[in-house]
């Protein structure tokens, strides 16, 4: 119903920052939350940050809180996620899911229906 690609990940310095985006194609007149995702090698797939349709609230895994930032628009169907003063152990995969009961604001991935393919951040020390 819903097809999310995301696109901005890479290697980067220790300190350094990235933008990850997530396109969403499909029946994008839909309401839904939008949350990343991150998963590290042998890691178990974990929440990064979550954000509500409309944008008025949101979420930040503790370990991201004050160096990540979540946003959407709408209008582009686009998400983001802006990440600053990016650490070695934020290697991993990032994923954008949708979720099309809003308002809730899940952490759990098993509460979200669409996912992305994931793009790789690297971050070297």
């Amino acid at each position: 119903q819903v097809q999310l690609v995301e696109s901005g990940g890479g290697l980067v310095q220790a300190g350094g920052s990235l933008r990850l985006s997530c396109t969403a194609s499909g029946r994008t007149s839909s309401y839904y939350d939008v949350a990343w995702f991150c998963q590290a090698p042998g890691k178990e797939r974990e929440i990064v940050a979550a954000i509500t349709w409309k944008g008025g609230r949101t979420f930040y895994a503790e370990s991201v809180k004050g160096r990540f930032t979540i946003s959407r628009d709408n209008g582009k169907n686009k998400a983001y996620l802006q990440m600053n003063s990016l650490k070695p152990e934020d290697k991993a995969v990032y994923y954008c899911a949708a979720d099309t009961y809003p308002g809730s604001l899940n952490t759990t991935s098993s509460d979200y229906a669409y996912w992305g393919q994931g793009t790789q951040v690297t971050v070297s020390s």
